[in-house]
This record gives C-alpha cells, sequence and structure tokens, in this order.
C-alpha cells in the first residue's frame, strides 16, 4: 500500500478539557481545517474535543479512492470511543458529510446528549450522474471552497475521486433512511445558497428526525463552506448555546 503524507492543516485534533465532550467532524473531500474554529472555540469552553481525519482525505486523492463510508465511520467511531473514555457527556457536529456522519452517529449512539449539522448532506442529485461515467473515469473536478467571504480557501481536494462519490451516495441513502430514528435534540444550521449540498438537504432533516427539541437556523450570508464564511462566529455561538442548553 502506498504511504501518503497528511498534509499541513489537515491533522486530526485532540483535547483534553472538562467532563463534557465534543465530536466535530469534516465534510467530504476536505479536513480538519474547515472545523478548526469550531473545535478551538469548544476548547475555549471548557470541552475536551476529538475531531478526527477521515480516513483517506487530508492526504492525496488517490488515498482517498480506496477508502469506503465505513472507514469514515470507523474513524468517527474511534474518535467517540476516545471521548466515552474521557467524558460523561457527548455531543457532536459536523459539516456537510460531517453533518451525515452526525445524523448516523445520532441514529446509532442515543446516549449523544445533542447534535448540531451545518449543511449536512442527506440526497445530492447532482452527484448520482455517476453512476452513469465510463468506468474508467477516475475523476472529477474539485468541490471544495465554497466560500462567499473573499480570501478565504477550503483545505480540500483539487480533484474528486468517482468511487468515494459512489461510497457517498450509498451512505447518504442508508442516513435518509433512517432520519426517523434521531431522537437527540438537533441544530440545523443552513446556508439558502449552497453550490454543493441542496439547501432542501436540511429542511428534511428538520421534518424528519423525531427530535423533540429541534431547531433550523439560517446563514444568509455564507455558501457551503459556512463554518469558514461570514457566518462563522453566528455557528459556533448558536452551537455553544444549543450544547449548553443541554448539559444537564
Amino acid at each position: 500500500m502506498a504511504e501518503y503524507q497528511v498534509l499541513q492543516g489537515a491533522e486530526a485534533y485532540t483535547y483534553e478539557g472538562g467532563k463534557k465532550g465534543v465530536l466535530v467532524s469534516h465534510g467530504f473531500t476536505g479536513t480538519t481545517q474547515s472545523m478548526r474554529p469550531l473545535a478551538e472555540a469548544f476548547v475555549e469552553a471548557g470541552y475536551t474535543v476529538s475531531m478526527p481525519r477521515l480516513k483517506g482525505h487530508g492526504t492525496d486523492p488517490e488515498d482517498m479512492e480506496v477508502a469506503t463510508y465505513h472507514d469514515w465511520i470507523a474513524s468517527i467511531e474511534e474518535a467517540y470511543a476516545w471521548l466515552t473514555e474521557r467524558c460523561d457527556t457527548i455531543y457532536m457536529t459536523g459539516l456537510s458529510m460531517g453533518g451525515t456522519l452526525t445524523l448516523y452517529m445520532a441514529q446509532h449512539h442515543p446516549d449523544l446528549k445533542a447534535i448540531s449539522v451545518i449543511n449536512a448532506a442527506i440526497e445530492v442529485p447532482t452527484m448520482e450522474g455517476v453512476t452513469q461515467l465510463p468506468t474508467e473515469t477516475r475523476f472529477l473536478d474539485a468541490i471544495g471552497s465554497d466560500i462567499k467571504k473573499p480570501g478565504v480557501v477550503e483545505l480540500a481536494y483539487a480533484k474528486t475521486p468517482v468511487a468515494a462519490v459512489k461510497q457517498l451516495l450509498t451512505f447518504m441513502a442508508e442516513v435518509k433512511e433512517g432520519l426517523s430514528s434521531v431522537q437527540c435534540p438537533t441544530l440545523v444550521l443552513v446556508s439558502p445558497e449552497d453550490h454543493v449540498v441542496p439547501p432542501g438537504n436540511s429542511h428534511t432533516i428538520i421534518e424528519e428526525i423525531a427530535s423533540k427539541d429541534k431547531a433550523l437556523i439560517e446563514l444568509p450570508d455564507s455558501y457551503h463552506v459556512a463554518t469558514l464564511d461570514n457566518d462563522q462566529e453566528r455557528i459556533i455561538q448558536e452551537t455553544l448555546a444549543f450544547f449548553e442548553k443541554h448539559s444537564n
């Protein structure tokens, strides 16, 4: 197997703070760089934080090409296990496919105290055409850096592996099917203008989850990678407040 170097800024991040922990997930073809501001805000607020680098991400597109969605789940489950050894209460937040993973964890770990998902993906029709591509087509154009704020660049792959898109399609369908089993308090943050994941995904999520305490907040001044965009501070404050509300 090829050995790949982790890109600078794409490293996994952990911090041991208090007995409340937050699991943080980046998105598809992206890296921990996109969620670093949130992770650091949680640390500052006294939380223990685990932000893994999803398998196949933050190295080389060819590394991602051979990763499966089960590998991405395993990366998150390992981080969750690390938190359970240190914390009494665990929350989770994620961007894009990180939001998909957050919903998956809420479906399979009902002890999660509360979750926050940002432009979460459960259905992306523009990706479905990959199933019709010739078998020799290995890569598509990049999908990263959908950001409104001038001068801000997401650390993400310059091309998108077709095999990984197929994995994502299967994973999104699985998570969408299980939305009604999400019962923990859920905050859904959505950019009305998103050029990667249709905003309707977030509305479907808020409608279909079974959570008694759920809220949808729009991010009017950001595109898909809202955590690096103009609404970054609002995401941080709203998520901190939501988790604090469910701290007892």
